[in-house]
Order: structure tokens, then C-alpha cells, then sequence
């Protein structure tokens, strides 16, 4: 069953997953599909593959990848992850709706015209451009490790200011608390260390 994307805000890791294919060229073989699941809360890549197409089989190896590595997809879990996608044609599939079905994942699209409601799975492709496009690829390989070093950066990072300066993987995996306050303790242990220096220093 397919639902419009409210905008409503996660309150948790694998509450939300964003999908969608950019495109990348590798000279002499032409266009390949970026295949992208990226969980709305920490802005985690749960999984990526790059395509020679767009289709629903592509985009089903996706999500099934990302709940392997979700761990989700042995689990029988009461909530699945909700899946964000755009109107394209593979994500309006009746083919796809079956599957969803069938893994228990509630489909929401975006708005028609309306790329904002998938703003980060967007500012990902566009990052993730900025930095791979630099070079040009012969193969298809080499562009394949040149995606994988990027999420890396990005996973463990890349520190974001609408995580608190945290990394993906440290909001994805629920480590930033405890990160968040060993920052705070070292944070007031030195101004203590500051103000007792100035007694000192004004003695």
C-alpha cells in the first residue's frame, strides 16, 4: 500500500528508509544507476548498488541489502522500516507494491514536483557527485570502489550539524548519547581546569 509523505519528523533509526537512483557515466560503457537506501533519522547509507537499469529488480536487491545489513531480515518485527521514493517508474510498479506486501514495508511517495521531501537523499547525491565527478572512470569497478569509499566517509565520517556534529553511524548505530555526553564531561572538565588556571593566574 502505497501513502502520501507527510514530512513528519523520525524518532528513531530504521523507522524511515529514503530511496532513489541517481545516475553516474563511465566512459566507454555510458550510464550506470546508483541504487541508494538511506535511513531519514541518521542519514545512515543502509545499503547501495550500482545498476546497468532502473528496475524494480534493482531497486528490490536494494532494500533487501539494507535489511541484511539492518539486521531486519530475519526478524519477524512488528514494525518495518516505512520506504520513501519519488514517482518513478519502478517505484510505482505493481511489482514492487507486491513485494513491499509481502516483506511488510508500508510504501510512502513524495509529492509529484515536490523533490524536498526527499532533501537528504538528494543533498547525499549531490555530495557524493561533487566528490566522486572529479575523476573520470574507464570501468565500471572503479567507480564501484570509489561509491564505496565515499559512504565510508560518509557512514564514520562526516560529522553533520543537524546530528550534533555526530556521524551517521553514531546516531544510526545509538552511540552519539553516550558520545554527546563524553563531549559534555570533557567539555566542563575544561573549564574547570580554565577557571582554576586564571585563580591561579589573578593569585
Amino acid at each position: 500500500m502505497s501513502h502520501r509523505h507527510e514530512g513528519k519528523r523520525t524518532a528513531a533509526p530504521n523507522h524511515l528508509w529514503q530511496t532513489d537512483f541517481t545516475y553516474l557515466k563511465v566512459i566507454g560503457w555510458g550510464r550506470f544507476y546508483l541504487s541508494t537506501v538511506l535511513d531519514d533519522y541518521s542519514r545512515f547509507i543502509v545499503a547501495w548498488k550500482l545498476c546497468t537499469a532502473m528496475k524494480v529488480a534493482d531497486v528490490t536487491a536494494t532494500i533487501d541489502l539494507a535489511l541484511s545489513v539492518a539486521g531486519l531480515s530475519r526478524a519477524n518485527l512488528v514494525h518495518r522500516p516505512r520506504l520513501l521514493s519519488d514517482n518513478g517508474s519502478s517505484y510505482i510498479a505493481a511489482d514492487l507494491a507486491t513485494w513491499l506486501d509481502g516483506e511488510g514495508i508500508t510504501h510512502i511517495r513524495g509529492a509529484a514536483y515536490h523533490p524536498m521531501t526527499q532533501g537528504k537523499i538528494e543533498r547525499w547525491h549531490q555530495a557524493m557527485k561533487n566528490r566522486i565527478l572529479l575523476e573520470n572512470y574507464y570501468l565500471p569497478g572503479a567507480l564501484e570502489c570509489e561509491i564505496g569509499t565515499f559512504v565510508d566517509h560518509h557512514n564514520h565520517y562526516r560529522y553533520h550539524e543537524s546530528l550534533n556534529n555526530l556521524t551517521p553511524a553514531d546516531v544510526y548505530t545509538g552511540c552519539g548519547q553516550s558520545i554527546l555526553q563524553r563531549r559534555e564531561a570533557i567539555k566542563r572538565k575544561t573549564i574547570e581546569q580554565r577557571r582554576l588556571q586564571h585563580q591561579h593566574a589573578a593569585a
